[in-house]
């Protein structure tokens, strides 16, 4: 089983301009220790035109050599209600239209679209119901051929795993008890197994990810809850510890990944 880690939490108690240094220093460490892949977990469609989105990600890729991921998903799984002039809401504070969530997945099905042709390098016209793309040009593209592995995010089971089935290459489901995210896993990938079925699509080409949280004060536990994770079929685990990472706990979880690679 692979294993990353969420790099999501920026509250260390330094100052703003040591924040690039301790960023880079954590992902030279993960690296090194050999933690898997670079990615977005995840973008919001709401938040970037696919145009901009997918030529970003080619770049990332470019610059990575070839190493991203493209995770992306409809954003909040609710309509937020507006809030006004004090919003805490990301996209209402800083003026961004932030579609409901019926046009977010019509969205994001069109930017899914949109990748696949663009890392086809097909530059003909694009004409969606929300998008508009004379010329979807692409160039450099990028070094994952034919394109860097697509995860849509999100469980769920209507729309969420059909777009997984249809479209993606990855699946991105949550182990969060106590967030209000947590799913029933086997359920999940039994419906993502009826999806594929629909879509003609071979269910074992999917890469099943989870976001999950890592105990580091009880490495038996984890290591078996990591143990009943791979035995249900995921693949890949990506962990985020309670507050921000920092040099030891990211050293302390490195000692785990033989044994979890082995999983």
């Amino acid at each position: 089983m692979k294993l990353g880690i969420s790099l999501a939490d920026f509250s260390w108690d330094i100052p703003v301009d040591g924040l690039g240094a301790t960023v880079a220093d954590l992902a030279q460490q993960a690296d090194e220790a050999g933690f898997d892949k670079l990615g977005t977990l995840v973008t919001s469609v709401a938040y970037r035109h696919p145009g901009v989105l997918i030529k970003s990600m080619t770049a990332l890729d470019v610059l990575s050599g070839g190493r991203t991921y493209f995770g992306v998903g409809a954003g909040a799984p609710f309509d937020p209600e507006p809030m006004g002039p004090r919003t805490v809401f990301e996209g209402e504070g800083l003026g961004i239209p932030f579609p409901p969530l019926a046009e977010r997945f019509e969205r994001l099905e069109e930017v899914l679209q949109l990748a696949h042709r663009m890392w086809q390098g097909d530059e003909t016209p694009f004409h969606g119901r929300h998008y508009d793309l004379p010329r979807p040009l692409n160039s450099p593209n990028s070094v994952q051929r034919p394109h860097p592995p697509i995860l849509v995010a999100g469980s769920g089971e209507r729309k969420t795993l059909r777009l997984v089935a249809r479209y993606a290459d990855a699946c991105n489901l949550f182990d969060l008890p106590g967030t209000g995210y947590a799913d029933n896993v086997s359920h999940k990938l039994d419906v993502l197994r009826g999806h594929c079925a629909a879509a003609g699509r071979d269910y074992d080409d999917i890469e099943k990810t989870i976001a999950s949280h890592y105990d580091f004060a009880d490495h038996r536990t984890f290591l078996d809850h990591m143990r009943d994770l791979a035995g249900l079929g995921i693949d890949h685990v990506q962990l985020a510890p309670p507050g921000p990472w920092d040099e030891k706990r990211l050293a302390d979880l490195a000692t785990l990944l033989p044994e979890i690679r082995a999983m």
